[in-house]
């Protein structure tokens, strides 16, 4: 008698076949590659918000306008160029940072209208979400209440519903 050495052809076809019902159905749900891009990007849009702030504030702090008014609302020139110059690009301020408004994050942050939709509720929240995004993927934007007090940003990018 022969002593049998290896995998028959009908046992090798057997664990493809059950490595691919495996693969079919277990791999979507440890790999969501959209949703996980769409939450990097948002919060690198996030970040992106964050790091105009800062240099708004900066510029504000340099420009003795970071109190602003009675109400705290300031203008400050950020030099955006737009091929003119000297480059002089103004943004509105509320207490030295970024106004809760559309314009003022849009411009700061340079978002694309191709790319972001950018809304303001006239209260001082501005909603940043990228275009085709589902609702649950968006940054919430809301600006100083006060002296001393800092905006706040809240991201609520979920990778399973984003």
């Amino acid at each position: 008698m022969r002593k049998q050495q290896g995998f028959t052809l009908i046992e090798l076809v057997v664990v493809i076949i059950i490595l691919g019902i495996l693969a079919v159905t277990a791999a979507p749900k440890f790999i969501n590659l959209q949703g996980d891009a769409r939450v990097s990007v948002l919060n690198g849009a996030k970040a992106s918000i964050q790091s105009a702030n800062s240099l708004v504030y900066s510029k504000a702090v340099i420009a003795g306008v970071e109190r602003g008014s009675a109400t705290g609302n300031a203008k400050v020139d950020i030099g955006i160029s737009d091929g003119q110059s000297p480059a002089t690009d103004y943004v509105d301020i509320v207490y030295g940072y970024l106004a809760g408004t559309a314009d003022a994050i849009q411009h700061a942050a340079t978002f694309d209208d191709a790319e972001w939709d950018v809304t303001d509720d006239g209260n001082g929240t501005v909603t940043i979400q990228q275009i085709g995004s589902p609702d649950t993927c968006i940054i919430e934007y809301t600006e100083s209440t006060g002296l001393g007090n800092l905006p706040t940003y809240s991201a609520t990018p979920i990778a399973s519903s984003c």
